[in-house]
């Protein structure tokens, strides 16, 4: 590959890496808020599920989307890379979090202490929480999507993406609500309804991001003139 492709090459993995960061920091501080989700609209069927999820599970998705992207196109090494740079950037923001609520609000302020309180005032254990999770299952969701891929000799991608995505989607939903309920921050009456409910939309997510990953893998393959099993090597790895 020549310098300048291999220049661009890097820039797509670092936009991709900040989109990885973006969403899983975002899906920490905006946990608390939780929605009805009825997959099947407004039509009432007989036993139609209707489920209770968080808004932080909306951009969590895209990060195992990422992760197999940068799998199938820059390797197991890039793709540890990026999900060891997502701790760093959840720990930083913790620390952001963790100094703005310890400053005083003014009188005038238009968020005052109670309400910065309310909404960030458990973003300590969540992202304790989501991080604890998030690493078991990125790592779980790198290695069996690696191994699939070592089995299939590149081909099947359609296989490695749902089921690395299924097996880490279910230890990462099931950790972080199991460790949110031990620390007294959800009831255990909660537990298996958050559950089943977090990991059967992650579930559908990974079914309908399926093509997405096909349509991007296609596009990047062609950018670079890759072949099927091919890597994109950078920083002389």
């Amino acid at each position: 590959m020549d310098s300048a492709l291999k220049k661009q090459a890097f820039t797509l993995y670092l936009f991709l890496a900040a989109l990885f960061i973006t969403s899983l920091v975002v899906s920490n501080l905006i946990f608390q808020k939780f929605f009805v989700w009825q997959p099947f609209g407004d039509v009432e069927l007989l036993g139609a599920p209707i489920f209770e999820v968080s808004v932080g599970i909306l951009p969590y998705p895209i990060t195992f989307l990422i992760t197999d992207l940068i799998s199938e196109i820059y390797g197991k090494k890039l793709a540890n890379k990026v999900v060891v740079a997502g701790i760093f950037a959840s720990v930083f923001s913790l620390l952001i979090v963790y100094t703005a609520g310890a400053s005083t609000a003014t009188a005038w302020s238009p968020v005052d202490d109670v309400q910065f309180n309310t909404v960030f005032g458990n973003t300590i254990v969540a992202v304790f929480a989501s991080m604890m999770a998030y690493l078991l299952a990125q790592f779980v969701d790198i290695q069996i999507y690696h191994f699939w891929k070592r089995l299939t000799k590149g081909k099947h991608l359609w296989l490695r993406n749902n089921f690395s995505t299924f097996s880490s989607q279910f230890i990462d939903t099931f950790s972080v609500v199991f460790l949110l309920s031990a620390f007294g921050e959800l009831s255990w009456d909660l537990f298996w309804g958050l559950v089943i409910a977090g990991f059967f939309f992650k579930v559908l997510i990974a079914i309908i991001d399926t093509p997405v990953l096909y349509a991007l893998v296609y596009v990047v393959r062609k950018k670079f003139n890759l072949g099927i099993n091919d890597e994109i090597e950078l920083f002389g790895e």
